[in-house]
């Protein structure tokens, strides 16, 4: 018997090749309109950095990191999103105090040991982008932007953008109590996963797709009745800049996504196209304000998305 590929980690055969180096040059030339620099990330880097910035009670964390353990006895794993891998960058080399505003984009490939399904592979290509030092919330608008404008460059048609709020921490905790009553009821109709997460990170019960979790929770308390008013004044910015710029969007307030750094925006672009099946997610994104501090930095503003370029190919994009 010949040896196969890794499960979930394809060839690239020169005919997807060329339509992959393709989509990477027209995302390259949107994102540098918008004014975004490229980066070029290891591949690697210490579990620390992931465990601390995307949260230990995260499926990529508990489940889904390639890990090990080098001759030198150090754990490293194997980048499963750029965002924490940016923000190590952006603080090593100082950043900060060389420029007020920092706008990075990266392409390059993650991993994941997640289950593989079409267009969901272990290692897959990633696009994105991050900006360090704008409070918003007129970039967070613009961020959104940029990807529908490269969405509609590349031909993917009828996709829907969808827009929430989750908060500074003050509101979290506010809607974590919150959460945690309506939940501890209920909690022997949630999903063995969703029962540990309760107590220890409830808002992952609401990332959770388990059809027995979706069901409990399509009743609970709404993230937006928790913001105070400096959150609620930045998502009507953010709103009414959408607006302005002619993109549309659908408020969301089910809507967490699966990392815990984020604060206040969160946004989701869908593609309803093409052959994504029920797996319709292209890119998500949001604020995370408070990363930074909390591994080490001076606080600074920052917001930035994903984007899986296999799940943009499946949404129809239109490349020769």
């Amino acid at each position: 018997m010949t040896i196969q590929a890794i499960r979930g980690m394809p060839d690239l055969l020169p005919d997807a090749c060329n339509i992959q180096s393709q989509l990477i040059r027209a995302a390259a030339e949107v994102v540098e309109s918008y004014g975004f620099r490229e980066i070029r990330l290891p591949l690697m880097e210490k579990t620390e950095l992931f465990a601390r910035s995307i949260g230990e009670v995260t499926d990529i964390v508990e489940k889904e990191m390639y890990t090990f353990t080098d001759k030198g006895d150090k754990s490293l794993t194997m980048r499963p999103e750029g965002t924490a891998s940016c923000v190590r960058a952006f603080l090593q080399h100082g950043i900060g105090g060389q420029e007020s505003v920092t706008k990075w984009y990266y392409l390059g490939r993650m991993y994941r040991r997640e289950r593989p399904a079409k267009g969901r592979y272990r290692e897959f290509y990633q696009a994105g982008c991050e900006v360090y030092g704008d409070p918003g919330p007129y970039v967070d608008a613009e961020l959104i932007d940029l990807v529908v404008r490269f969405l509609e460059k590349i031909g993917v048609e009828d996709i829907e953008v969808l827009v929430n709020s989750i908060g500074t921490a003050a509101a979290r905790e506010r809607y974590r109590e919150a959460l945690v009553t309506f939940l501890r009821p209920l909690a022997d109709k949630l999903s063995e996963d969703s029962q540990r997460r309760l107590e220890r990170n409830p808002l992952r019960v609401l990332d959770s797709k388990a059809p027995q979790d979706q069901e409990v929770v399509k009743d609970a308390p709404s993230v937006l009745d928790s913001l105070d008013d400096g959150d609620r004044a930045h998502f009507e910015g953010l709103k009414s800049t959408l607006d302005a710029l002619g993109t549309p969007y659908r408020v969301e307030p089910g809507l967490v996504r699966g990392l815990d750094y984020y604060t206040r925006t969160l946004f989701e672009i869908r593609g309803r196209g093409g052959d994504l099946g029920a797996q319709s997610t292209l890119c998500g994104g949001g604020r995370y304000d408070e990363m930074i501090g909390g591994l080490g930095g001076n606080p600074t503003p920052a917001i930035g998305f994903g984007m899986g370029l296999e799940r943009v190919l499946l949404a129809g994009a239109k490349l020769e």
